[in-house]
């Protein structure tokens, strides 16, 4: 095996008196693609400075091999005293480097180079960062979340980008798709120190719960042992129990262990107060339409939103996905046509920017409104502490001033306080953004059993096609279409057309022909036939051998009697539920194929 390019053992560091780092490993082979994963404040980001060496450890190594190039993509990009794009991203090249090959890669991610850094919006300064990291061609790229505030067809530039460089890179995403189509590795931070799986993401989730799970059953028998010790204590012979002290001592070493052992962090509880149920009918738009300085955003466009509706809005930044909820929810008026809300409709917002959030304000106030030491949630009060904890704060940061929070503790704060109100129509603009992945998924469970409807504006793939049961997007001059299904479905049912795929410029026009006339010249051919009839059976075989797989794992006592069996337990289940997740969606996006030909 080739030597590291970078290397870290060891790894130990505390911030305030609480240890954050202890004990956690990297290693980045050439070429490597790997991915960090973790709850937030879990410490990737440190890990992940300290390998670019921005910040120093409290003990452990570092070794970068010499010459090799590192660049590291922060979450909050410092533009210094820049004055222009170009300027920020030369700064960053090596002597020697191209500048033409910098202007190049700026123009590609939709900018000019002029812009002034102060004038950027959050994804046009996401975008010059990146700029900046990629002009060097470095050996090694650390990239911590490089999909927020990224509309999805930088998203999608971005992937084919990465995968088409040789460098190393480690990824810290909470972009799912993003990492289960770039990572080849994956490294998970937990409790202070790291474990690795050498497979993608697409395989880390089924190998951490039977590693959770073990654990688990390793401390009920620390448990059983300890009861054990305690029930000899109180009831073995006095004269022996004084004479034998070493088996005093471990009773006193259980104790110890099980009082120093760090269990998972707790589970986030997500929960929000529900108003009076709304009318059948929650939003009626009838040939809205709307234009600024001669552009026109949205153009005779009609919907009918029923109660219990999770519709997803989804296209390039600049396509009007913010005019269109605007005028839906009544912020905005339309130029013509007319929008007509439901009975007993109550709203409740979560904005992209957090722009509601009070960088001055604590987080108690934040929630609370000021004042004092309750929250209402669904009519009752809780007390701010304990509605904190639901959302894994703890009580020392009531007083912790916001703009002192991390990005995603902002992004759990603003949720907490968007879900307080009273609501049955929720609002969600960029919700998975500084996210966790076990977050989104909780997140994504609660608003499967929403009672109430949901607009979510996202660029999230595998959120939107998890939640969603329309998506709205943009078609070219203003139109826009609505499809059943998430974006994987969407984008099965538009075909050729990829309109979605492009940022509407004003006076563009589509040459695409209308999608009626698409799909009425297109036949299913023999091998989309012969898999339609052929993927059922296929599918049925994956669960069972899925099942069988699973069963052998559900032993407690495997990962501590072989622990390379129970890798390689881990690694088929894996494998057989990425076969199967790939079998079940290219059966459906045939069977939709099918259905809009037969109609």
């Amino acid at each position: 095996m080739a030597p590291a390019l970078l290397s870290l053992q060891g790894i130990r560091l505390t911030i305030s008196g609480k240890p954050l780092l202890e004990g956690a490993d990297l290693s980045l082979q050439p070429g490597e693609r790997l991915c960090l994963v973790g709850r937030n404040g879990s410490g990737k980001s440190t890990l992940l400075r300290i390998a670019a060496g921005e910040i120093d450890m409290d003990a452990g190594t570092r070794f970068l091999q010499p010459g090799a190039g590192i660049r590291c993509l922060a979450q909050e990009p410092d533009f210094g005293d820049a004055a222009t794009v170009l300027d920020y991203v030369a700064a960053g090249l090596n002597p020697g480097d191209d500048i033409y090959a910098a202007r190049q890669i700026i123009e590609e991610l939709g900018l000019t180079g002029a812009e002034h850094p102060s004038h950027l919006s959050g994804g046009e300064a996401r975008r010059a960062a990146l700029a900046r990291v990629l002009a060097p061609e470095p050996d090694i790229l650390l990239l911590d979340e490089p999909t927020n505030h990224l509309d999805l067809p930088t998203i999608e530039w971005l992937e084919g980008k990465l995968a088409s460089l040789r460098c190393a890179m480690v990824l810290i995403s909470h972009d799912r798709r993003f990492l289960q189509n770039l990572s080849r590795s994956t490294l998970w931070i937990d409790r202070g120190v790291t474990r690795r799986i050498d497979r993608g993401f697409a395989h880390f989730e089924s190998w951490r719960d039977a590693v959770l799970q073990e654990e688990e059953a390793e401390r009920h028998k620390l448990d059983r042992r300890i009861v054990n010790e305690e029930h000899w204590v109180r009831y073995g012979v006095t004269a022996r129990r004084k004479r034998n002290q070493g088996r005093m001592a471990r009773l006193a070493d259980l104790r110890r262990e099980k009082r120093e052992a760090r269990r998972a962090a707790g589970t986030l509880k997500i929960s929000a107060s529900e108003a009076r149920t709304s009318g059948r009918l929650v939003i009626e738009a009838e040939d809205i339409s709307k234009a600024f300085g001669g552009r026109t955003i949205v153009k005779n466009f009609s919907i009918r939103v029923a109660r219990g509706d999770r519709a997803g809005v989804m296209g390039a930044n600049g396509s009007g996905k913010t005019t269109l909820v605007k005028m839906l929810t009544g912020e905005l008026a339309p130029d013509t046509g007319e929008v007509t809300p439901g009975a007993n409709v109550a709203l409740a917002v979560l904005d992209q920017r957090r722009m509601s959030l009070d960088p001055l304000t604590t987080l108690s106030d934040t929630l609370t409104g000021g004042g004092s030491d309750y929250v209402l949630v669904n009519g009752g009060r809780k007390h701010v502490v304990g509605y904190m904890r639901d959302f894994l704060f703890a009580p020392e940061q009531a007083r912790t001033p916001v703009g002192k929070l991390s990005g995603g503790e902002r992004g759990r704060l603003a949720l907490a306080r968007a879900l307080a109100q009273p609501a049955n129509l929720l609002v969600l603009d960029e919700p998975t953004n500084d996210l966790d992945l076990e977050t989104l998924d909780l997140l994504q469970e609660f608003l499967a059993d929403y009672p109430g409807t949901l607009i979510l504006v996202s660029h999230d793939r595998d959120f939107t096609d998890r939640v969603v049961t329309s998506t709205l997007a943009p078609e070219g001059g203003g139109r826009w279409g609505e499809y059943a299904g998430g974006y994987s479905d969407m984008m099965a049912q538009k075909g050729a057309d990829q309109a979605l795929l492009q940022p509407v410029k004003a006076g563009a026009k589509t040459s695409a022909a209308p999608r009626s006339e698409r799909v009425s010249r297109r036949r299913m051919g023999f091998k989309e036939k012969h898999a339609l009839e052929t993927l059922p059976a296929r599918i049925e075989a994956l669960r069972s051998e899925t099942a069988v797989w699973q069963r052998k794992l559900d032993d407690p006592g495997l990962y501590r009697r072989d622990g390379a069996k129970f890798a390689r337990l881990s690694h088929a289940l894996a494998d057989a539920q990425a076969a199967l997740a790939k079998a079940e969606d290219e059966w459906l996006q045939l069977e939709i194929l099918r259905e809009e030909l037969e109609a």
